[in-house]
This record gives C-alpha cells, sequence and structure tokens, in this order.
C-alpha cells in the first residue's frame, strides 16, 4: 500500500461529467488499496473569469481582495469532487489552504509555501477518507488568503506530497505524459518513460507547459518522485525522478521552444568596463526578466549589446534602454520580436562532445541562420526568425533520432 497525492487541473476538472470521472479513477486506486489525498484546480476557465470579474471593478485594486476573490474558484472544486467521492461510495472531505494550514508568506499572488499542517489529513488517510484539498492557496500569518502564481496547483500537490512523505505525486492533465517536443509541430514525438529533475526544470523554463517550474524545483529538492499522467486515457505516463548514476543517459531528451521571446539591441556602446550593468541594472530594476545575453565588440572601440526578454515585456524595456542609450551615448536601439528560442536538454550532453556542433550543422542545412547562442551544461539555445520554428525542431527531433529509442553513447 502506497501513499499517493494526486493533482487533478482545471480541464481534468472542466465539467461535471469530468468531475466525477476523476472520482472515478480516485475510487479505483483507493480500491487498490492506496492511500489517496487529492488536490485540485478550479474548473477550467474558472480563475480568468473571477479575475476579469475583479478587473471590471478595479483594474488595479488590493491584491488581497484579489486572492480572496479568485482563490474560490478552487473552494468550488474541492467540495463538487467531494460529492462525486461520496457518490461513488468514497468517504471524503474538502479542504481549503486554510483548512488545511499550507502556511504561506504574505506576497499575495505569489505567496510562496512555508509549512503545512498534515495532522488532518494523516487522521482521514488512516480512518479510510480521502482528503479533497485545494491547490494554489495557502494562509498567511495575518489570516488573509493567498494564491501561489499561475499553475500553483501543481505546487501544492508536491509540497503536500513533500510534507506527508507521499511515495510519489502524480499530476494528471490533458496530455499522457512528458515528449520529445510538442506532438503538435513534430507528429513523431515520443513519449518519455522517465526524466530527471534537472532535465524537467529545464524543459519548464524553456517553454514547456506540462509543469509549472515551482512545483519541478520544489519535487527536486525534496527528492518526490512525480509522475505525469492523462486524466482521459490510461498509461504509465512519465515518471520525473533523481538521475541514475548507474544508467546510460540519452544524449538528448527532447527539444523545448518559446514563442514568447523578444530581442533587443543597443547598437554602438562604448566598450568599456561596467556596460553591462548599466544597460541591464534599469531593465533588472523594472523587475523584467532578461533570459539570453550576447556582447559584440567592433573594431572601433565600440560595441553592440543584444538581450532577450519576454514579449509582453518588450515595450517597456525599450523605453528604459533608450533612456539608458542617450545617457550612455549609444547609436540607437533596434528591436526584434519575429524570433524563437529552440533548445536541446539532456543531462546527456555532460559526458558526450559534438552535440552543438551537430545542432548547428543540422540547422546550416536547411538555411536556418542562428542569431544568439547560450549554453549550459545540459542545454543548449538558438535564437532563430519565428518562421522556421516548426522545420527546426523537426529537423533537430530527426537529427538526433528522438523518435526512435534514446541515443546513448
Amino acid at each position: 500500500m502506497a501513499l499517493i497525492v494526486q493533482k487533478y487541473g482545471g480541464t481534468s476538472m472542466g465539467s461535471v461529467e469530468r468531475i466525477e470521472h476523476v472520482a472515478g479513477k480516485v475510487a479505483s486506486w483507493r480500491d487498490k488499496g492506496h492511500q489517496v489525498v487529492v488536490v485540485v484546480s478550479a474548473m477550467s476557465g474558472e480563475t480568468d473569469r473571477l479575475l476579469k470579474l475583479a478587473r471590471s471593478i478595479a483594474p488595479r485594486g488590493n491584491p488581497r481582495e484579489y486572492d480572496q476573490i479568485i482563490s474560490s474558484g478552487e473552494q468550488i472544486s474541492t467540495g463538487l469532487l467531494a460529492l462525486a467521492l461520496e457518490k461513488a461510495g468514497v468517504p471524503a472531505r474538502s479542504y481549503t489552504g486554510r483548512q488545511v494550514a499550507i502556511r504561506t508568506d504574505d506576497a499575495h499572488g505569489k505567496a510562496r509555501i512555508q509549512s503545512i499542517d498534515t495532522e488532518r489529513l494523516l487522521a482521514d488517510c488512516k480512518a479510510g477518507v480521502v482528503p479533497v484539498v485545494a491547490g494554489f492557496q495557502g494562509v498567511a500569518d495575518t489570516g488573509s488568503v493567498t494564491t501561489l502564481g499561475r499553475g500553483g496547483s501543481d505546487t501544492t500537490g508536491v509540497a503536500l506530497a513533500a510534507a506527508l512523505g507521499a511515495d510519489e505525486c502524480q499530476i494528471y492533465t490533458d496530455v499522457d505524459g512528458v515528449y520529445t517536443t510538442d506532438p503538435r509541430v513534430e507528429p513523431r514525438a515520443r513519449r518519455l518513460d522517465r526524466i530527471t529533475f534537472e532535465e524537467m526544470l529545464e524543459m519548464a523554463s524553456l517553454g514547456s507547459k506540462i509543469l509549472q517550474i515551482r512545483s519541478v524545483e520544489f519535487a527536486g529538492k525534496y527528492k518526490v518522485p512525480l509522475r505525469v499522467l492523462s486524466t482521459f486515457e490510461d498509461g504509465p505516463g512519465t515518471l520525473i525522478t533523481l538521475e541514475d548514476s548507474g544508467m546510460e543517459e540519452p544524449l538528448i531528451s527532447g527539444i523545448a521552444f518559446n514563442r514568447d521571446e523578444a530581442q533587443i539591441t543597443m547598437v554602438g556602446v562604448p566598450d568599456r568596463p561596467g556596460i553591462a550593468a548599466a544597460i541591464l541594472g534599469p531593465v533588472g530594476e523594472a523587475n523584467i526578466e532578461i533570459d539570453m545575453i550576447v556582447q559584440n565588440v567592433a573594431g572601433d572601440s565600440t560595441t553592440d549589446f543584444t538581450f532577450t526578454v519576454h514579449r509582453n515585456d518588450v515595450e517597456r524595456a525599450v523605453e528604459i534602454v533608450e533612456g539608458v542609450a542617450r545617457e550612455l551615448g549609444a547609436a540607437g536601439v533596434r528591436t526584434a520580436q519575429d524570433i524563437v528560442k529552440v533548445s536541446l536538454v539532456g543531462v546527456g550532453m555532460r559526458s558526450h562532445a559534438g552535440i552543438a556542433s551537430q545542432m548547428f550543422k543540422a540547422l546550416a542545412a536547411e538555411g536556418i541562420n542562428i542569431r544568439m547562442i547560450s549554453t549550459s551544461e545540459i542545454k543548449i539555445s538558438v535564437v532563430i526568425e519565428d518562421k522556421y520554428l516548426e522545420l527546426a525542431v523537426r529537423t533537430l527531433h530527426t537529427s538526433f533520432r528522438l523518435e526512435s529509442a534514446p541515443l546513448s553513447g
């Protein structure tokens, strides 16, 4: 018998019929003798509806009141699933984040979990009752409801699994696992049986939307085995776990891409110490995240300084950078939004040379020009024109034979 934490997302909870389907899945695990704790998101579209209501009254309202409003979606889901479980003959009890005592800091809209009181949940499990916990929310020391940010129910699930010492945390969604790349771009993409926390963290940060980044960080930190499964079809899913040093790892586990990047270049910047800090400091102070950075020194003692930001931040970033450019006496500022970032991810890169060369040759053979390059121990990212995205992904997928069995060294 195992203790399992299961998290069901908004799509899984999207209708009464789907909620009753989830109840059936939970009941089947319990019938096998397992103890199950369930975490749920709000019904699909409900959080957006509540946010729209709040913004219709106060577009920039009090964050505390926003949290009070949007956290109600998960509370409704817990009650509905508890009713569905009882209808299926499974004793169940619903809990809000406050009732469990998921304690967080008071950063409304992006709170971080500090501690979880597991006493009630463990007592329920021992009594044969399935606890159904509201994801995405907690309670601050002030007693105010807090929310964990978009995708926060994943983090709730993993945090509960860590606190309970669960054998596995299962994330149920509308896909049946983690794939070598997006099957909508490359139909030959293959579902991975397993992937390391480190690889999944890179995939999530590079644009894969399957799991929230914080939940993967949490799972890796507390060594919680994490499995991605489909609510709508049976299967083993993908296990996200520690790297096993006794196994030969594949060179590349997957290809991630991000369509939301924009490129900013300050041209003709005086080449002197402190320039990078002078340009990027004000951007960072505006809470704008900077991704890739490239600096090209010219022969006339000037440099072109290029970096990427999220497209939603590009207007604000350009406004800041243009002000800095005037102060520095730079020649000007250029922007490009017709770009995407494509990345290879794999722990096998640590012990194998030539992967970057193979990547660049494959793209060059298709006439795809690389604008920027960034590398880490298990990742190589390139910025290319957005019109080449699908061609680049399919080309790399074929070049590294990701549609077949894992390629090992």
